[in-house]
């Protein structure tokens, strides 16, 4: 009997990534974590102990208890539950800021890496807001527009911009450059296609990590304004408003801040870790 020839499946480049994150411990716990996150800002209110908004002056400050496991706030509300519910506003933010970024950046930073003619017109204008500060630029964009939670969205893509494109660019000029991408200019490929069907696949890496690592920053600086009353307004349940609001109590009740700052800094130090052990994972050189 003569046997069967051995079928040989090849991994895919993403498989192979994967399979190298898996063996990154703290990168899987860290997107556990955010999956975990992810899960409660969906389900919301649905999984919620109490309502978050429901008051009980009988029962304010609270100390943290089996019952209140965060406490009560100086209008008697859970905060374990108002921390949960909190999550789907700042998931909802760091997502989607960075979403509507890459959308736009990607295609400014292909256009420049491709174009040498609009090259400096793309990165001369997108280094205006570079080299301004981040945070007073973001202050005075949302004190331009009017203080709301939508007005700050606005800010914090418009300032993410331009890193999303700055790394686009430099990772696209380096693909447009090899050989496959002569080959595809020689046989008559259009200009669309090299960018959509070349060039962007191959520059994907380092803007998944961008990715990542942006929705972090995105996460601290929206915190950061709902802190100083430039973001999300009260009564919603927003970690960095939480925080602000406890800072009245800080001594006799320090819960009310400590608990949504910790969470705030889980979610971004897995967001940053995640980033980190993808960036590991997708270089060939740490992998040999």
């Amino acid at each position: 009997m003569t046997a069967k020839p051995s079928r040989l499946r090849k991994n895919s480049p993403m498989r192979e990534v994967w399979r190298r994150l898996k063996k990154n411990k703290l990168s899987m716990v860290c997107l556990g974590i955010i999956l975990a996150l992810l899960l409660v800002a969906i389900l919301g209110s649905l999984i919620t102990p109490y309502n978050y908004a429901a008051q009980d002056l009988e029962n304010a400050l609270l100390s943290p208890s089996f019952r209140h496991p965060f406490g009560t706030d100086n209008f008697g509300r859970d905060m374990f539950s108002r921390v949960m519910y909190g999550t789907r506003y700042t998931i909802f933010i760091g997502f989607f800021c960075i979403t509507v970024s890459a959308l736009i950046a990607i295609p400014l930073g292909l256009i420049s890496a491709y174009y040498q003619k609009l090259d400096n017109l793309i990165m001369r204008a997108l280094d205006v807001i570079i080299g301004m500060p981040t945070t007073p630029l973001l202050l005075v964009l949302i004190a331009a527009l009017g203080i709301s939670m939508g007005h700050m969205i606005i800010a914090l893509t418009v300032v993410t911009i331009p890193g999303f494109a700055r790394v686009t660019r430099s990772q696209a000029m380096v693909v447009k450059n090899q050989e496959f991408i002569e080959a595809s200019v020689a046989i008559g490929a259009s200009n669309l296609r090299i960018l959509l069907r070349h060039i962007l696949p191959n520059s994907m890496a380092p803007l998944i990590i961008q990715f990542t690592l942006g929705t972090g920053f995105v996460v601290l600086e929206s915190a950061a304004l709902s802190f100083v009353g430039m973001g999300v307004q009260a009564p919603h349940p927003e970690w960095g408003l939480m925080i602000s609001t406890g800072r009245a109590f800080l001594r006799t009740s320090w819960y009310l801040s400590i608990m949504p700052g910790l969470a705030i800094m889980t979610l971004t130090f897995a967001l940053n870790y995640l980033g980190d052990g993808i960036r590991d994972a997708m270089d060939p050189r740490l992998n040999k």
